[in-house]
């Protein structure tokens, strides 16, 4: 008797260590699955010396109007599984990117409202020069490991003026490109010199590609909001204008130098 109530309470210790180690084993497992979404979104903001304090505000600001928007719920939640995960980083000069707003997945007002009102806490920087190059590898890495599984993934650049520093922006370009990662522009052509560099050109032939990427590029003060508004809406609901598809083949000889100057 004494024997079998020792094995009794015996297996019952067995089992319960059991238990608690598959209960662990799965929770584990399920704390590692990362969150399909229909969207992963990293939203690059150039933060340079070229962008005055008006433009630099009028940016942030574009991008934090944007997700108080409720077309910006209603596009989310037309996708196949209804949400979205987006990070926002500004960029400049090599080595010089900065994550402004971590990874956050966005299903609905709330969730927006959140990553709103995180982007108008943080503070604005300033930096230096512009390479455009190492903006998008940078952009391109953190997608590794943010617990997300995108049905696309896309890079977001804004910029008002081409890199002048770092390598051929069209070499980096094409190794994000590689990694099934699609690239659309914001070129600001809100100053004379942009429109004499071309910028719009530069965007489409050396920073822009993947499947239906575009450009929507800024020419006045004040289309700056609805332009960034627009931008992320034709992201998230994966629409193509008409303006220009670059893609990684069957690539045309660039217009414009893809080096930096």
């Amino acid at each position: 008797m004494i024997m079998t109530d020792l094995l009794h309470r015996v297996l019952i210790t067995i089992f319960a260590f059991v238990t608690i180690l598959w209960t662990n084993t799965l929770e584990h497992a399920e704390a590692q699955t990362p969150t399909q979404v229909d969207v992963e979104l990293v939203l690059a903001v150039d933060v340079s010396n070229s962008m005055d304090s008006e433009e630099r505000i009028l940016q942030r600001k574009g991008y934090e109007v944007a997700f108080r928007h409720p077309d910006i719920i209603t596009t989310i939640k037309s996708g196949l599984l209804g949400r979205i995960a987006v990070t926002y980083i500004e960029w400049a000069d090599r080595g010089r990117q900065h994550v402004t707003v971590p990874w956050m997945l966005i299903e609905d007002k709330g969730d927006a409202e959140a990553f709103a009102d995180r982007l108008a806490q943080e503070r604005l920087l300033r930096m230096r020069r512009t390479a455009i190059d190492d903006a998008l590898l940078f952009s391109a890495s953190l997608f590794g490991h943010n617990h997300f599984s995108g049905l696309r993934r896309v890079i977001d650049i804004s910029g008002d003026g081409p890199s002048n520093e770092g390598g051929d922006v069209s070499k980096a370009r094409d190794a994000v490109l590689q990694e099934g990662i699609i690239i659309n522009g914001l070129p600001i052509l809100l100053k004379k010199e942009t429109h004499d560099e071309k910028l719009d050109l530069y965007y489409e032939d050396c920073v822009i590609g993947g499947p239906g990427s575009f450009i929507v590029a800024v020419r006045k003060t004040e289309e700056f909001v609805k332009a960034i508004r627009q931008k992320i809406l034709l992201e998230i609901a994966s629409a193509t204008p008409k303006i220009w598809h670059a893609q990684l083949q069957y690539r045309r000889a660039p217009r414009v130098s893809c080096s930096a100057k």
